[in-house]
């Protein structure tokens, strides 16, 4: 389940080490707002898709998802302009929140005692998954250009599909709701839970800053400060991958203490990142940051998921899509801000973004260390 997540996540990554050279090959302001599409398509998906989880038979909908998926990456792969690569950016968005049908599946799949491991263990996949998809994408693009590189996501897809039909027991919803009704029951899970909704604005902001920094970095080492390209970008990401290490170690720390000191620690280290980035503008500034920036972000994330899924057992799913679809909404709203503070002013514009989105989500986190929630039970 954690290389399927990973295989999943990864697709809606490929495009930002690589988005240098789709615009020198699609030349149009339009394709500079191919990953900001992505996680629209993402955040869609959650929304839409997700929820089905807890109306159909899971191994099933990941299966077919799956297949939808490499049929997306494939009219990616052979998109003639910029305008159908953003429409098939956003449909591979959509359909690769397969990964998010995985993550509660092996929740539910779990003991109650062992739940934040599990996830942690499913989350790390998951993470590799984001973070090495940029190291691949970086040097095929660079080496063999970047519509191979969708070509390379079509067989990784269907091989994760059959993967997953081969290992995943038959996993049957616990709810009779229609699909309407749990589209409608959203509203009402984020109006019931205060807990949700600390986790999903926390988690919402630091991604905002995390895809921040991704959608941009290719760009900047571009500049003649440093004369670098998409495979030395990619390369990052075995950096950053530092910080998949985090994910198991807080799902542990969150079973055995409770998840609120973690959150509070990764926000904290997420904005020490974006600190480390103001101050060095060096290579070695760019490593310590995107470690910290890592290990903070992800964190925070199976800490969050760990108060997120123990709410209602039988909503994990919807409750996922909420969590997630924010923490995704915000991703997006971080790409787009990053693009245009980018265009106005530079890196020092994207790091003010960053660190301010981080300060929020820290000062969120300290806001509420008094008060009694989910999180402490």
């Amino acid at each position: 389940m954690a290389v399927a997540a990973g295989v999943a996540v990864a697709n809606i990554y490929y495009n930002q080490p690589m988005l240098g050279i789709m615009e020198r090959d699609l030349p149009g302001s339009i394709t500079s707002f191919v990953p900001t599409t992505t996680q629209l398509g993402y955040a869609a998906g959650l929304f839409l898709l997700v929820p089905l989880g807890d109306l159909v038979e899971r191994k099933r909908l990941i299966v077919l998802q799956f297949g939808g998926l490499a049929v997306a990456l494939a009219i990616a792969a052979v998109a003639p302009g910029a305008a159908l690569v953003v429409l098939a950016s956003l449909l591979v968005g959509i359909l690769s929140t397969v990964a998010q049908q995985v993550v509660p599946l092996a929740a539910h799949l779990s003991t109650p005692d062992r739940r934040g491991a599990t996830v942690g263990t499913v989350m790390a996949g998951l993470l590799c998954g984001i973070l090495l998809s940029r190291t691949l994408a970086g040097f095929v693009a660079t080496h063999l250009g970047w519509r191979e590189m969708f070509w390379l996501g079509v067989p990784m897809a269907i091989g994760a599909g059959a993967l997953m039909a081969a290992v995943l027991p038959r996993s049957m919803p616990d709810t009779t709701h229609s699909y309407g009704s749990l589209i409608r029951s959203l509203g009402g899970l984020w109006s019931e839970f205060a807990a949700l909704r600390k986790a999903a604005v926390t988690q919402a902001l630091l991604f905002a800053g995390f895809s921040a920094f991704w959608t941009i970095l290719a760009l900047h080492l571009q500049e003649p400060h440093f004369s670098l390209g998409a495979d030395v970008a990619g390369l990052f990401g075995i950096v950053g991958a530092v910080g998949v290490l985090a994910a198991p170690v807080a799902g542990r720390i969150a079973d055995r203490r409770g998840p609120r000191l973690v959150i509070l620690l990764g926000a904290i280290m997420t904005l020490l990142s974006w600190v480390v980035f103001g101050l060095l503008g060096s290579i070695a500034g760019l490593v310590i940051g995107v470690i910290l920036l890592d290990f903070g972000v992800q964190s925070a994330l199976v800490s969050n998921q760990h108060i997120v899924y123990a709410l209602r057992p039988e909503a994990r799913a919807r409750l996922n899509t909420i969590f997630m679809g924010a923490m995704f909404l915000g991703g997006a709203a971080g790409s787009a801000g990053a693009t245009m503070a980018w265009g106005a002013g530079g890196w020092v514009p994207v790091v003010l973004l960053g660190g301010s989105l981080s300060a929020f989500a820290v000062l969120i986190q300290i806001a509420g260390a008094g008060s009694r929630s989910a999180s402490d039970v």
